[in-house]
């Protein structure tokens, strides 16, 4: 699979992501989705060796069952959970508090203590849902908290996967979204 920066868009299909995919550390992908789709099964195995998750989409008990069922281990995971109803999980995951999606403000703190724990070179971060954000708050303050998180995303050297479905996005708002980004790929 070859990698697209910014001028062109490379589908993941359903193909088997491999360990080039989203390579190298530092790059931050945006990758565009259906709604339907699972977004860490587009993601390569060794993601799930340090990975953090700021996960709008999702409450912590469905995310440690993906990873379980794809044969990973929880404790290796971290979830930001942008859902309030995400208070009462007890389980494998290393998570902190939740945070309500149009507390952008919140979020951005709970990513700060959450990112300490994703090693420079290796790890990875992904928002499962930007979308769910932008639903929450203004496309501006989402962009200006997008550029924040995936500039500290990069300079820590660690590869950044951010989700997205297309059809609830202005194509406006994608478009600076991708601005920020190196890659683009889609899934189909």
């Amino acid at each position: 699979m070859r990698e697209a920066v910014r001028s062109g868009v490379t589908s993941l299909g359903d193909v088997e992501p491999t360990d080039d995919a989203f390579a190298p550390a530092g790059t931050q992908t945006l990758v565009r989705t259906p709604a339907e789709a699972d977004p860490l099964s587009a993601l390569p195995a060794r993601t799930f060796d340090n990975l953090l998750v700021v996960s709008a989409r999702d409450h912590p008990n469905k995310l440690e069952a993906r990873v379980e069922r794809a044969g990973h281990d929880p404790a290796n995971v971290g979830v930001v959970p942008v859902s309030p109803a995400a208070r009462d999980y007890d389980g494998d995951l290393w998570t902190t508090d939740p945070v309500n999606p149009d507390d952008l403000t919140g979020l951005g703190m709970r990513f700060s203590d959450a990112i300490r724990h994703v090693e420079s070179g290796s790890g990875w971060v992904v928002i499962d849902a930007l979308g769910v954000l932008l639903m929450y708050a203004d496309d501006a303050r989402v962009c200006r908290f997008f550029q924040t998180l995936s500039n500290r995303v990069r300079a820590k050297e660690v590869h950044g996967v951010y989700f997205t479905n297309h059809d609830a996005v202005a194509d406006e708002t994608y478009e600076q979204l991708r601005a920020m980004c190196d890659a683009e790929y889609r899934i189909e």
